[in-house]
């Protein structure tokens, strides 16, 4: 049995065992807009970048509607963070007036499914279940159950500037022993070839203990387990202090004024970050020298071989009330296959097909098939690293890890909250935690 079995037949039993399920209104914000003959009105709330130069969503489901009458969508783009959204979604079902589809992290599905915000939609989903990989699918399946379709998967990468590494006389970094060498070079000519982002800690460091072959959950009987402090994460927490306790590395947030300041100004020139960044990270450098002057490359082998970790991603759920969950399975089946489009936005797409890589990353990216590396890195994702219920509410170590530039906190005691945390939260869930 695999780990993410183990993990989606433990969910499911939490479900049933544990969690008793809101009493949810029958009526939705998709509910009372039809008439007897009339089409069906299906809403769809999303947080995709929809930037320049990437086909917008509206666009797509423009496509949709002209060519499916009966179904019409409309789609809303969320602009506040991942975690207001499923904040929005929740109170929005418990008051009966939630999209009928939504996008979700994949690390936030055990944990919304078991609170009973998403539809079983099992039977819906069958007939498209081939035309995505299969780990992706796994990761919209809690038990039995099916909650949607998977969008995009977010491997970790690395980033860098080529020229500059050229000019530093730098390799592209295979292992962490040569991104240590990388950074203490790059730091003696007053660069960086990565940033420690506290902001991102939570998906950003598990991402990297993957990578390096830990798996932080699972289950013994009925009960979960929790080791967020393995050799991997230790390794990786070693790594990093290092380049910390050395100047070695950018202390920044990621979604700050200052990571896009240090890529603007030449100082940052490298970046372990999620595929998906590819979208966007370099839009700043438009029209300036340094266009076209960055590549994409396989993580550094962290001590796994090549393998790395989920930073990210995401689905299209059902939100628990849809009246039509049955055609907002076939226009959400038909959406997440647009290939094409979805890679436009930057996307690791999880359906299956090769997506072409868009004219503005061949530009950004100095004409390197981006997608294609994008495609590699998501087949080296570690096949075993699963989440648990509650996993997206284990933002403390965001904040143990804001403490690591000051050094009132190491990067240790980042896994370490991680470790106090999730066994905190799966009890406050009422899940019973081996110890």
């Amino acid at each position: 049995m695999t780990s993410r079995t183990r993990f989606a037949r433990a969910a499911a039993a939490a479900t049933v065992t544990a969690i008793s399920v809101f009493a949810l209104a029958a009526c939705s914000a998709d509910s009372g807009s039809d008439s007897a003959d009339g089409p069906v009105e299906i809403t769809y709330l999303h947080r995709l970048p929809d930037g320049e130069g990437m086909t917008p969503v509206s666009e797509i489901v423009d496509r949709w509607n002209a060519d499916n009458p009966d179904i019409q969508v409309t789609a809303t783009k969320f602009d506040g963070a991942a975690t207001d959204m499923i904040l929005k979604l929740e109170t929005d079902v418990n008051a009966g007036n939630a999209a009928c589809l939504a996008q979700v992290g994949y690390s936030e599905v055990p944990q919304m499914y078991v609170k009973g915000l998403l539809e079983d939609v099992a039977d819906e989903a069958a007939a498209h279940e081939d035309d995505f990989s299969a780990g992706a699918y796994a990761m919209m399946t809690v038990g039995d159950a099916v909650v949607g379709f998977p969008q995009d998967t977010g491997p970790l990468v690395y980033f860098y500037n080529a020229t500059e590494f050229e000019n530093l006389g730098l390799t592209v970094p295979t292992t962490l022993d040569e991104l240590t060498a990388d950074s203490a070079a790059a730091a003696a000519a007053g660069k960086y070839v990565t940033a420690f982002t506290p902001d991102e800690a939570l998906s950003w460091l598990s991402a990297q203990a993957a990578a390096a072959g830990d798996t932080w959950f699972g289950t013994s009987g009925d009960s979960w387990t929790v080791d967020t402090e393995g050799a991997g994460s230790q390794a990786v927490a070693a790594f990093w202090q290092n380049l910390v306790d050395n100047n070695q590395t950018l202390i920044t947030e990621r979604w700050g004024e200052a990571f896009t300041q240090a890529l603007n100004d030449g100082s940052l020139i490298g970046h372990v970050g999620a595929a998906w960044e590819a979208g966007f990270l370099l839009d700043s450098l438009d029209g300036t020298p340094a266009e076209g002057q960055w590549r994409v490359a396989q993580l550094p082998d962290f001590g796994a071989g090549e393998m790395t970790g989920p930073d990210g991603g995401s689905g299209v759920a059902v939100m628990k009330g849809c009246e039509h969950p049955a055609e907002a399975m076939e226009f959400n089946a038909w959406f997440n296959t647009q290939v094409d489009d979805l890679a436009s936005q930057g996307l690791v797409v999880a359906a299956n097909g090769t997506p072409t890589t868009s004219e503005k990353m061949l530009r950004q990216f100095g004409g390197q098939d981006v997608l294609a590396e994008l495609a590699k890195a998501s087949g080296n994702l570690n096949p075993d690293f699963v989440y648990a219920p509650g996993f997206a509410s284990l933002t403390k170590m965001n904040e143990t890890a804001s403490g690591v530039a000051d050094g009132s906190a190491t990067v240790a005691d980042v896994f370490t909250t991680a470790q106090t945390t999730a066994v905190a939260t799966l009890e406050d869930l009422g899940l019973p935690v081996s110890e």
